[in-house]
């Protein structure tokens, strides 16, 4: 059964960090893009960062740049999200999702179709 698992998440103050986690059980993840996403309440899901399976590159959305970094663990067939000096406009729930690589990066978000299941992540003093 071909599946994601995201976990990681909670409640932490501004300034703090988390790692997310998206382990994938049924196939091996370094043949797909992997993208992080982000749902607010009331807001459109947007794609936060990805990483490209072909050359390992990565794209991070301006409202995270320098704070978030993605990775890839093949060992483990999980990526990661590590997101630090968070602030309270980053709380959402968070989404991993794969896209196989056949777009010339790895942001192009209408391409991914196997999801997670989402994890909260609530930044709040």
């Amino acid at each position: 059964q071909v599946q994601l698992v995201t976990s990681g998440g909670g409640l932490v103050q501004p300034g703090g960090s988390l790692r997310l986690s998206c382990a994938a059980s049924g196939f091996t993840l370094d043949y797909y893009d992997i993208g992080w996403f982000r749902q607010a309440p009331g807001k459109e899901r947007e794609g936060v960062s990805c990483i490209s399976s072909s050359d390992g590159s990565t794209y991070y959305a301006d409202s995270v740049k320098g704070r978030f970094t993605i990775s890839r663990d093949s060992t483990k067939n999980t990526v990661y999200l590590r997101m630090d000096s968070l602030k309270p406009e980053d709380t959402a729930v968070y989404y991993c999702a794969t896209a196989r690589p056949w777009e010339l990066v790895c942001s192009v978000w209408g391409a991914y179709d196997i999801w997670g299941q989402g994890t909260q992540v609530t930044v709040s003093s």
